[in-house]
């Protein structure tokens, strides 16, 4: 019985060492280990699940949101994991190193300062948000400059804010979400430079979700249920597989934040963004009320 319970230790561990690696089972050597077969690319459809088309007729009911994706919560941490990519493959990276390499390949074309999609951001503009240096005076032996840099990276990303909307389509009868945009949240870097002392967080950068499907898809998330098959961010996004908090909704007070009309107390915060859950929860119910 001991025996058989540290060769299935062992098995386990191994086999998590090795996730999401394709054709292990089938590998005839070890360069094999990682390659998709003719007869694998053939079978698998290797892109998102395209979005049914919905016409604006057939939405009875619409409400676009803001929900905050808080990386401390465990549900999140396949977000913000791996920090150290040298011990995973290379199509298991983090949310944000994923949406960086899609930028600095050029799959993502266009980011945005604003949720709207109004303002484009140039390179120049992406830099400011992602890297900030202070002189800090000259070195005594070589009379050289001393620079303080200060990057922001997949550790310094506190949260994602993603934006959506609710509706209901009267063909398939049901309550659907659809994803629309999505940005990391850090702190800002200008203000370490400056010195000045702020705790909140702030979107980096806008991306429209759609146009990010194919990098998001690529980028594979470690599926504790079965590590031969892990999930991409697209799914688990799409999916709606984390926990989030809505701070604002479509209104007609130009869409102010929560927080600009509950000051002052998180928890009556907390209380409104759930009412504001709840109502989007009844909407399918009270569609279906004669």
């Amino acid at each position: 019985m001991l025996k058989n319970v540290f060769i299935l230790f062992f098995t386990l561990l191994i086999t998590n060492g090795l996730y999401s690696q394709a054709n292990l089972l089938n590998a005839i050597s070890v360069e094999q280990i990682g390659l998709k077969t003719n007869d694998q690319i053939k079978a698998d459809i290797d892109k998102p699940l395209p979005y049914g088309y919905v016409a604006d007729r057939d939405i009875l009911w619409s409400k676009v949101v803001w929900e905050i994706i808080d990386l401390n919560q465990k549900i999140n941490l396949p977000f913000y994991f791996p920090i150290d990519t040298t011990t995973v493959v290379s199509s298991r990276r983090s949310l944000f190193d994923t949406l960086m390499a899609g930028i600095k390949k050029g799959e993502i074309k266009d980011v945005y300062s604003d949720a709207n999609f109004l303002n484009k951001m140039t390179d120049e503009d992406l830099s400011k948000k992602l890297y900030a240096s202070q002189s800090d005076g000259f070195d005594d032996e070589t009379g050289e400059a001393i620079v303080d840099e200060f990057t922001i990276s997949n550790k310094d990303v506190q949260s994602y804010q993603i934006k959506g909307i609710w509706f209901f389509d009267k063909l398939q009868g049901e309550l659907k979400y659809r994803l629309l945009a999505i940005a990391p949240m850090a702190l800002d870097v200008q203000g370490k430079v400056s010195g000045i002392k702020d705790d909140n967080s702030y979107p980096l950068f806008w991306v429209y979700y759609p146009l990010v499907r194919n990098t998001l898809h690529k980028s594979k998330v470690f599926n504790p249920d079965n590590s031969i098959s892990p999930i991409s961010y697209d799914h688990l996004l799409n999916a709606r597989r984390f926990s989030s908090v809505i701070v604002r909704e479509e209104n007609i007070y130009g869409n102010r934040a929560i927080e600009d009309y509950v000051r002052g107390n998180s928890l009556f915060q907390l209380l409104e963004a759930n009412k504001i859950k709840e109502d989007i929860r009844n909407r399918e119910i009270d569609m279906w009320n004669y």
